[in-house]
């Protein structure tokens, strides 16, 4: 019986001292007063101490940490660095043996556990608010369709408050009128993404996807919902729609109004506002009658067009219609080209002679343009033609017989100059039988789509393009002010056919959305955020720079005409009333 019990003893210390040679945790086993009398490996790993280095040393000289630390009580943990680690120490006291063991633990590993678990947990947090935050609801569910996680959006999209719904199964939520089944379900038996359209019990159109989650045995182990409120995409689909038709509609209608113009026999003319029908009106009413006529109007409202209009509509239709653009001749040339010359009459003069314009015309219409730019010695002739018609070549004596209708056209006010003195009252009345005022672009804004529809049809088959203009487009153009007129409006759409690599013609392609739209408003701002500056001098100073401008980048008035859109003439004059 005592061997057995010797035996069993045996065996337990055997098992004792394996338990205290491989335990990770550090042993040091000390007398009363604290003299060391064991130490275990772990504890040598703990300490950087051999075993030969402590046993019969005091423990609290080798740690005097133990000694800052009000000595060590069984009824504490202590948490001590030693040799770089964060060791807790725990104290036991075997009485019967009369000694003291010290149990030494590295939490090294839990520290960083610890850590660990503070991170994930930030990046957890961090998640859900991503998800909170995002627009579209996020609802999640096991493999069975218990809900694991709802976001915000979901309670606001589907009108389902969070609480309703957060643990239970989404057999719960199953509708007949706005939810007769489960996206989730679907995953579940076809084990694919899936996307359905519903409509929630507000009346709200959504798109309802779920993704499945497999775990590594292939199972579903979660599945992912994401809902999107797609009522607004709805809606500016149908709006689209409603304008793609009305901007159809739009083209369609401007585009027969311009084959109709295109395929009459008295040329193309827009007359769409009703200030332009009354031009057109008061043209047609006079074209068969040889009065002459007026055209008064700013610099590019086309007022040649009104003139055409006249003699194609007249019973001279067939005969010639010569343009002279009376500001763009210098005056001492202005005679011999208008009426000609016979040969010798002047040094360089043609050995042959010439034939003048208004000879050129002769049975047919002259339309004299810029009429305000002639001098007043040039007044006078024209004057006697107009009185006599009759014509004199330069060099000669001998009157000729012209039958020719005139037709003037000026953008300067003449009555204003008759009362300075720089303009015949008698050539005035002369002329001004019959006065046609044509408006400004910007007082007809109903003309501005057809207009640009008309100048876009003939700029696609001058540069073999197909351009498109859309709707937004036109109607950019008729907010626009318009300062050049109907010349200008036909610039910026050749400029667009040009430059634009968009068959259907955007915002953006506009010269002033695309170019230097910024500089000129900020420049009228400053202008026109003055106090002291006066109507005539903002005009005036405007003016000044922009001619300054295109001077230095053009060679001739000319060029700077065309880019300015007015006539060469206006050019010159403006140069001369600036001094530049």
């Amino acid at each position: 019986m005592e061997d057995k019990s010797a035996a069993k003893m045996a065996v337990n210390q055997d098992i004792f001292e394996a338990i205290i040679t491989h335990t990770p945790n550090g042993i040091i086993v000390t007398d009363r007063t604290y003299n060391d009398i064991y130490i275990n490996k772990s504890a040598e790993e703990i300490t950087n101490f051999k075993e030969k280095d402590i046993i019969g040393k005091n423990l609290i000289k080798k740690f005097p940490q133990l000694k800052s630390n009000n000595h060590i009580n069984e009824e504490s943990l202590l948490n001590l660095k030693i040799n770089g680690l964060n060791i807790k120490i725990k104290q036991f006291t075997v009485e019967s043996e009369d000694v003291k063991i010290f149990l030494m633990i590295d939490t090294k590993e839990s520290v960083e556990l610890s850590e660990n678990l503070k991170r994930t947990k930030g990046s957890n947090d961090e998640l859900k608010e991503i998800l909170d935050g995002s627009y579209d609801g996020v609802l999640v569910t096991d493999g069975e369709g218990n809900v694991l996680y709802v976001n915000h959006s979901y309670e606001r999209i589907t009108a389902i408050k969070v609480e309703e719904i957060m643990g239970k199964n989404m057999r719960e939520l199953i509708n007949p009128v706005w939810m007769p089944n489960s996206v989730a379900f679907v995953v579940m038996e076809e084990r694919r993404a899936v996307s359905k359209k519903q409509v929630t019990q507000k009346g709200k159109n959504i798109i309802v996807t779920g993704m499945p989650i497999f775990d590594k045995k292939g199972n579903i182990k979660k599945v992912v919902i994401n809902v999107r409120d797609i009522t607004e995409i709805y809606s500016l689909r149908e709006e689209l729609l409603k304008s793609q038709v009305r901007e159809q509609f739009y083209i369609q209608k401007n585009t027969d109004l311009i084959n109709s113009q295109q395929n009459n026999d008295n040329h193309s003319v827009i007359a769409v506002s009703e200030a332009m029908k009354d031009v057109f009106s008061l043209a047609n009413k006079v074209s068969n009658f040889q009065a002459t006529v007026l055209i008064v109007g700013e610099s590019g409202v086309g007022k040649e067009e009104v003139a055409k209009f006249i003699h194609n509509n007249s019973i001279k239709k067939d005969k010639p219609f010569i343009t002279i653009n009376c500001g763009a001749i210098p005056d001492n040339l202005l005679e011999s080209e208008l009426f000609g010359y016979e040969k010798g009459a002047f040094t360089g003069a043609s050995s042959l002679g010439k034939e003048g314009l208004l000879e050129t015309a002769n049975g047919g219409t002259v339309f004299l343009d810029e009429i305000g730019e002639i001098s007043l010695d040039f007044q006078v002739k024209i004057l006697r033609v107009l009185e006599t018609k009759q014509i004199t070549r330069v060099g000669s004596v001998h009157p000729k017989d012209i039958d020719i209708r005139i037709i003037a056209a000026t953008n300067r006010n003449i009555e204003e100059m008759v009362e300075q003195g720089t303009f015949r009252e008698d050539l005035y009345y002369r002329l001004n039988v019959v006065q046609i005022k044509v408006p400004p672009l910007r007082q007809r804004k109903k003309d501005i789509g057809p207009l640009s529809m008309l100048f876009l049809s003939r700029f696609n088959q001058k540069y073999s393009q197909n351009k498109i203009l859309t709707y937004d487009v036109t109607k950019e153009l008729q907010a626009y002010h318009w300062p050049g007129n109907v010349r200008q409006l036909k610039n910026i759409i050749e400029n667009m056919v040009v430059v634009s690599s968009n068959e259907y013609l955007q915002i953006d392609d506009l010269p002033w959305k695309s170019g230097g739209g910024g500089i000129i408003k900020k420049t009228i701002d400053l202008i026109t955020d003055s106090d002291e500056i006066t109507m005539d001098l903002a005009v005036e100073y405007l003016e000044k720079k922009l001619l300054e401008k295109t001077k230095q980048k053009y060679r001739t008035t000319r060029e700077m005409a065309e880019h300015l859109g007015l006539n060469q003439s206006t050019v010159v004059r403006k140069l001369k009333k600036y001094s530049l």
